[in-house]
């Protein structure tokens, strides 16, 4: 197999960073956190700048966490902001790299495939690297970590372990140098796709670092692990098949939609009743948008007191394919009665599809509907409705429940990923 040369670069901080370059202070000496002082002392830090870190402060840790001796900037969060700073980035790649080289992994991180591009700039990768991270840090003020790696896994590890550990936050790292540094590298949950379930699974084996997986006997990991495995042994040898063109020529074969929403207080049950009415009826005008149909829906209820009763959740059939709220809305709260303890406190809402179809294939009339009429009008006005909000926004045309005192739709609405999204 050719040799090539992977980036994986991160944005420092991003969201922090990004609220400091807007006040004109330095990130890696300003106390910054960003989380929205409207909702508990309870809510998640979205970020927290790297001298809050140097202070021991936990990313992603609770504001109440923080300790009271530490005076810091409580900046609100603006989704929109941060992404346009990311589509500003993604613009400075662009400038040096083809977009087939180019995956957006997330908002603050990408891997880029360079090795075709280090002859025309007389570079190395480690070079590469250095070179993008000062143009995002001189155009943008905002400061980034790399890894560089001989395949798309030790390129993300290479970030993820070793560029922390860096004067010049560069990790790099190839099968060799992998195996020779961070084979017997504790704890295993730092390398990537290894969480604390699988961890634990690992260690009940005896295997505690990767060398104890690449000198496992291989039939023992597959009956603990299945076909997950092979994966598993590959990345403990520091090998990793997929390539750039692997994860461009990639569709998933099944597709679903979802939407979730962390509750900001105790909610009873009809209390959440309504709100999952709200995110239904939303899911059905997300669907017709795209022109997409399901038969099933599912439904996940968790509760304030998570050691109480475990979360709730639950499956069920429509009868057939369909967008129309007329049909998903009843089912969905029907089958949100039908598994709940309706006495307990509820904190956390999920509803999803089940797998997608494009509308119109395989369609078979449901029984519940009268043939063609109700179908064609209801589709009719879900598309009005959907037009109106194209033009005018979400909170042009609302139903009677979003206007009740404990819906969220409306909030929500001029949220980004559950967050406000600011300018």
């Amino acid at each position: 197999m050719e040799n090539r040369t992977y980036l994986c670069i991160d944005l420092k901080s991003f969201y922090a960073s990004v609220e400091c370059v807007e006040r004109g202070l330095d990130p890696m000496t300003t106390n910054l956190v960003v989380a929205d002082p409207e909702r508990s002392t309870g809510t998640i830090c979205l970020a927290i700048t790297p001298a809050m870190k140097a202070l021991g402060v936990k990313n992603r840790c609770r504001v109440y966490e923080i300790p009271a001796g530490i005076d810091y900037i409580t900046a609100v969060p603006r989704m929109q902001k941060y992404i346009d700073y990311a589509a500003d980035i993604y613009g400075i790649y662009l400038r040096y790299v083809a977009p087939e080289d180019i995956h957006v992994y997330s908002v603050d991180e990408a891997f880029l495939d360079v090795t075709g591009y280090l002859k025309t700039y007389k570079k190395t990768g480690k070079e590469m690297a250095v070179f993008l991270m000062d143009e995002i840090t001189k155009q943008l003020g905002v400061r980034s970590t790399a890894g560089v790696g001989t395949n798309l896994y030790l390129a993300k590890i290479a970030l993820d372990i070793t560029a922390k550990h860096s004067p010049d936050f560069i990790g790099e790292l190839s099968e060799a140098s992998y195996r020779r540094t961070l084979w017997d590298h504790r704890p295993l949950t730092d390398f990537w796709r290894i969480g604390h379930g699988t961890a634990r699974r690992l260690a009940g084996m005896g295997i505690t670092t990767q060398r104890g997986i690449a000198m496992a006997e291989e039939n023992a990991l597959y009956r603990e692990f299945g076909i997950d495995a092979e994966l598993m042994i590959d990345h403990a040898w520091g090998r990793e098949t997929a390539t750039m063109a692997d994860i461009k020529a990639y569709r998933s074969q099944s597709s679903s939609l979802s939407s979730g929403q962390v509750l900001m207080r105790d909610y009873t049950a009809d209390e959440a009743r309504l709100i999952l009415r709200e995110m239904t009826d939303s899911l059905c005008l997300d669907m017709v948008s795209k022109g997409v149909v399901t038969d099933s829906i599912g439904v996940y209820v968790g509760y304030s007191d998570t050691k109480a009763a475990p979360p709730a959740k639950g499956t069920a059939a429509l009868g057939t394919a369909t967008s129309a709220d007329s049909i998903i809305i009843p089912a969905a709260v029907a089958l949100y009665d039908r598994i709940i303890d309706p006495s307990l406190p509820i904190r956390r809402l999920n509803i999803a599809t089940g797998a997608l179809s494009q509308e119109g294939e395989g369609f078979q009339q449901s029984l519940f509907e009268e043939p063609g009429r109700d179908r064609e009008r209801n589709r009719k006005l879900q598309r009005a409705i959907l037009s109106i909000h194209r033009k005018y926004g979400k909170n042009s045309v609302l139903k009677g429940m979003d206007l009740e005192e404990v819906a969220t739709r409306r909030e929500r609405n001029g949220q980004i990923g559950g967050h406000k999204s600011g300018t």
